[in-house]
């Protein structure tokens, strides 16, 4: 996964309007120096805090994409690494992020609640744990397959979304300059906001959910986002 994307992501979704945003919105929620991000892809997001000063330390489990973000303008800003976010790491921080609904690549259950352990280990006391996750919604949205297909970088694409069960499936092809082509499949699941704040609060932490930025609840649209604090011991 994030093998053949890895080349093309940026210039499939990325979106500086919602990587300022993201910004805005970890700023307001979190009071922190120091941060690790799981799943940080090709490092839109880290580079942007990290430009601001913050000590920023990001890791993927995709190599290709960590190698994407180290040919970044002021990659030497942030300690990139490879590593799988269910694993543990030995670091302590003021603020853990998950974004760009990585999280719904964990499929199984006892993945998503071991990511939310890690983090809480991760965390100084009253640190924050910040990620966001699919709305329901999007499965509706995706009961009807999503179709899109161009020319990026040089390459014909096609790219389809399409929503079985719990689960949002994305396919990608994208076809060299002889016509040869690459696949790829990234699978998602989607769960209920009310489970994982369950879970959430399971684990030790106060937490204050919002819908697309700005909407403190569940409401229609298409992320929830869970701002996460470590209780004090």
């Amino acid at each position: 996964m994030y093998q053949v994307l890895a080349r093309f992501y940026d210039a499939l979704v990325k979106d500086d309007k919602a990587t300022q945003d993201w910004v805005d919105f970890i700023e307001a929620h979190a009071s922190f120096q120091s941060v690790l991000e799981y799943a940080c892809g090709s490092g839109e997001i880290t580079l942007a805090l990290a430009r601001k000063g913050y000590d920023v330390k990001a890791s993927d489990l995709s190599s290709d994409m960590i190698e994407m973000a180290k040919r970044k303008e002021d990659a030497h800003l942030v300690d990139f690494k490879v590593h799988d976010m269910v694993e543990p790491l030995n670091e302590k921080v003021d603020c853990v992020l998950c974004l760009c609904d990585s999280m719904n690549y964990l499929i199984e259950e006892d993945d998503f609640k071991q990511v939310l352990h890690n983090a809480y280990m991760n965390l100084n006391e009253q640190g924050t744990f910040i990620f966001d996750v699919h709305s329901l919604d999007r499965l509706k949205e995706f009961e009807d397959e999503f179709y899109e297909e161009g020319v990026i970088d040089g390459c014909g694409y096609e790219w389809s979304i399409e929503t079985h069960g719990d689960c949002i499936y994305q396919n990608f092809v994208f076809f060299d300059q002889e016509a040869h082509p690459s696949y790829e499949q990234h699978i998602q699941r989607v769960y209920d906001p009310s489970l994982i704040r369950e879970w959430c609060q399971k684990m030790g932490f106060k937490v204050s959910l919002y819908t697309d930025f700005k909407k403190q609840g569940i409401h229609k649209g298409e992320k929830y986002f869970f701002v996460c604090e470590r209780k004090s011991l």
